[in-house]
């Protein structure tokens, strides 16, 4: 396994972070458990997952992967080998977002954070967690295959100035190590860290957006915060919930799988994504490649890249997916990959 350096915090944190969105809806506690057994003996050290999982997101299920963990730890008295981050959600404005939560007005207040922390805690029996994060912007956004902006006067958002003095005290206390956003925009980013700075505040140390070979979107507005700030992007999706592992080449619908199961996550296999997938498909195999670890090889090369969270239903898929780590790819896949992306740029967002 390689390390990172997790923002100006001195974290070293593995470059595959183990996603866990599946588990108490397509993975029981029991394989939830040889996941992150196994994960920890190949090296990673970084566990993400949030109070609304597991994904789709349902009242009857939601936070079972949080307790999922917290069994785990509890029955392995390893809380010293593994840094557990968790995300707190926001409220349910835009179309995907749990309404169920907290009335689906979970807004980014104290009220609201502090009781999302303590149940986040309570569920992974902990006294703290390693990274905190909100898991989308309190305002509306263009985020979740939002492609443009919505230009939507909230009635009421909480400002960016309040909710990190709350994450300060949360520091403070001991409860969080570290603050950090997902599904963020540039300007939501400036803003975090210009607050932070004049008033003295915790850095956001990640960001956990998109990033694939189908979403690059981080390079064109984020990446340079990475550069300049040392802001670290934390990205999900690196094989596009699946699709570019080549399972669903040709209108395939295999058995079990995440996008024959649901039908929320549409925006992957729209046609321009299925265009662009069969031509890395194609790719990695002309090269004697894995498609998927063409894919999350590709995501752990960019340099703005810290960790890349690999979620996984199989033990099987993990170990490859973990072994991408090995992969490194020539100047000639490099090329051939971009000049697939400048004919289906983005296809996915």
């Amino acid at each position: 396994m390689q390390y990172r350096k997790l923002g100006h915090t001195g974290l070293d944190i593995s470059v595959i972070t183990l996603g866990t969105m599946t588990w108490g809806q397509q993975n029981t506690e029991a394989e939830a458990h040889s996941q992150l057994d196994y994960a920890l003996e190949a090296g990673i050290n970084l566990i993400d997952t949030a109070e609304m999982y597991p994904v789709p997101p349902q009242p009857e299920t939601q936070g079972r992967t949080e307790e999922y963990i917290g069994s785990w730890l509890a029955k392995g008295g390893r809380r010293d080998k593994a840094l557990i981050a968790t995300k707190v959600a926001g409220p349910s404005r835009q179309k995907h977002n749990p309404g169920f939560i907290r009335g689906g007005k979970a807004q980014h207040d104290r009220q609201n954070l502090t009781e999302a922390l303590h149940a986040s805690l309570r569920r992974l029996r902990t006294d703290y967690v390693d990274l905190y994060q909100l898991h989308w912007p309190d305002r509306t956004t263009n985020t979740f295959g939002m492609l443009s902006y919505p230009w939507v006067d909230d009635e009421y958002t909480v400002p960016i100035r309040e909710t990190l003095d709350v994450l300060t005290d949360f520091v403070k206390q001991g409860l969080v190590r570290h603050v950090g956003v997902s599904n963020e925009t540039p300007w939501g980013v400036a803003q975090f860290l210009q607050l932070a700075k004049e008033h003295g505040l915790p850095r956001i140390a990640s960001i956990q957006n998109p990033y694939s070979l189908l979403n690059r979107s981080y390079e064109i507005g984020l990446a340079e915060f990475s550069h300049r700030e040392g802001l670290s992007l934390l990205g999900y999706s690196p094989l596009g919930f699946g699709v570019l592992s080549g399972k669903y080449v040709g209108g395939a619908k295999p058995a079990g799988a995440r996008l024959t199961l649901f039908d929320r996550f549409v925006r992957y296999t729209n046609p321009h994504a299925q265009a662009a997938t069969a031509e890395y498909v194609a790719l990695a195999r002309q090269h004697g490649l894995d498609p998927s670890q063409l894919a999350v090889a590709f995501a752990l090369s960019r340099p703005f890249m810290t960790s890349s969270i690999i979620g996984a239903t199989s033990l099987e898929q993990l170990r490859s997916n973990i072994a991408s780590v090995e992969l490194k790819l020539g100047d000639e896949v490099i090329a051939s990959i971009n000049t697939i992306h400048a004919r289906w740029s983005n296809p996915v967002q």
